[in-house]
């Protein structure tokens, strides 16, 4: 018996591995780690990437917002949040006017203690304003006109009309839009509803490649360029983290140069080449913060579906400790349930604006139609269990094993770190 453990919650969940199964376990290549993270800190910010020094580029002007990413995304902000606000106020920028926005899409607001353990560190908690983006408040955004595809372009006020605009975040795959971070924290992450809810409509979220670590003809990436280029000079922190959540790589520089090259970076350890499709496949939603809701788990089902046997089993584990997610997305769920699959589809096609969350569910069916897909998540009530729309299970070791008799293949696949590795099938790996 081999124990291995998955990114399950906080602490972790200790897969019990039996010896009669044909376990292979991906993860991650061997990442190199920053000794000193303080110290690459002010390296890279002395060294940015397609712009001049922070210090300098400040100089002269009045005001400056940095964006956060929201508590789903477990960014290292206490590493880096108090040198970019000392270096601002370096170049004259005062204290008052150097402001911090939480970049919550359509998520909720994090406050109190939550906030102060996103923000990472007390000093600038305690002396910089904080501020939640509210998408649905109209008279937050400057309107900048559309995309060539017609996405209304409105982006919070204060991010828009600061001075010096700063975004970070963490370099990771994502489902839709290729990788997280640079240009995205911008869009969705401080858009207005409607911009929002156009660029993850059905025809955005139905494109083959609008995928995971595909950039190059990702329409939701090129969207989310031509909404930032819209705002002028925006500059990005971009990290990249290992399996242990320890910085490997840390960038400063102009916000789409600088995040194309962290995504180089990311993509030589985050994807991997699997030379076979599994009858079971068994994932996580990576552990805490993104596991706090069954709407982000939805990123492990897709990220593992790939070596998924036609009619093969997924067997994801997460914490669900904040249940569902959304109301929206609870609304989405029992519309699916009511309609199915075909008539949930046929529902959400031709609009122009996608009802909010419905997108992740459009994405679950994603997965959904690949095979059979079972969840570990036991502080789930029945009832949101049974709005889930896939089947909740009490045990992961009895779910592999009764798997595994369904289909005759003792071969299982095992993803401890969930999304954040993304495996691809490629016959000749």
């Amino acid at each position: 018996m081999e124990e291995i453990e998955l990114q399950f919650g906080r602490s972790g969940y200790a897969l019990q591995v039996k010896d009669s199964w044909n376990a292979s376990v991906f993860r991650k290549t061997l990442m190199p780690v920053e000794t000193d993270p303080y110290v690459a800190v002010g390296m890279a910010l002395a060294q940015p990437i397609g712009c001049q020094p922070l210090d300098i580029l400040a100089r002269g002007f009045e005001s400056a917002c940095i964006v956060i990413c929201d508590i789903t995304r477990p960014v290292p902000n206490g590493l880096f949040l108090r040198q970019l606000v000392e270096r601002l106020r370096r170049a004259g920028i005062e204290r008052e006017d150097v402001s911090l926005l939480v970049a919550t899409g359509l998520h909720r607001p994090n406050e109190g203690e939550e906030l102060k353990e996103l923000i990472g560190d007390p000093w600038v908690f305690e002396n910089v304003s904080i501020y939640n983006h509210d998408a649905r408040d109209d008279d937050a955004h400057v309107d900048l006109g559309k995309t060539t595809r017609g996405t209304p372009i409105k982006i919070n006020r204060r991010f828009a009309e600061a001075e010096i605009r700063i975004v970070t975040g963490l370099v990771e795959p994502h489902f839709m839009a290729g990788y997280s971070g640079g240009r995205k924290v911008v869009a969705p992450g401080i858009a207005h509803h409607e911009t929002i809810r156009t660029f993850h409509n059905h025809w955005f979220m139905s494109h083959p490649q609008a995928r995971n670590c595909l950039l190059d003809g990702n329409p939701l990436h090129e969207e989310q360029l031509e909404i930032v280029r819209s705002l002028g000079e925006v500059y990005a922190v971009n990290t990249v983290l290992d399996e242990q959540r320890r910085l490997s790589y840390l960038n400063f520089g102009e916000v789409v140069q600088s995040h194309r090259q962290a995504v180089d970076y990311c993509e030589k350890f985050a994807r991997v080449q699997v030379s076979k499709k599994f009858s079971t496949v068994v994932t996580t939603a990576a552990g805490y913060p993104l596991d706090k809701t069954f709407y982000q788990t939805i990123k492990g089902m897709v990220g593992a579906c790939e070596i998924l046997a036609d009619g093969g089993t997924l067997i994801i584990a997460s914490e669900c400790s904040e249940g569902l997610g959304s109301p929206e997305f609870q609304e989405a769920q029992h519309r699916l349930l009511q309609l199915g699959t075909d008539g949930f589809l046929k529902s959400i096609q031709g609009k122009s604006f996608a009802a909010i969350d419905e997108w992740q569910t459009q994405m679950q069916l994603r997965a959904q139609q690949r095979g059979k897909i079972q969840l570990f998540a036991p502080n789930l009530s029945k009832e949101q269990q049974l709005a889930t729309g896939v089947e909740v299970i009490d045990s992961l070791e009895e779910a592999i094993e009764s798997s595994i008799r369904r289909s005759g293949d003792p071969a299982i696949a095992i993803i401890p770190e969930g999304p954040y590795l993304i495996p691809e099938y490629c016959e000749s790996a």
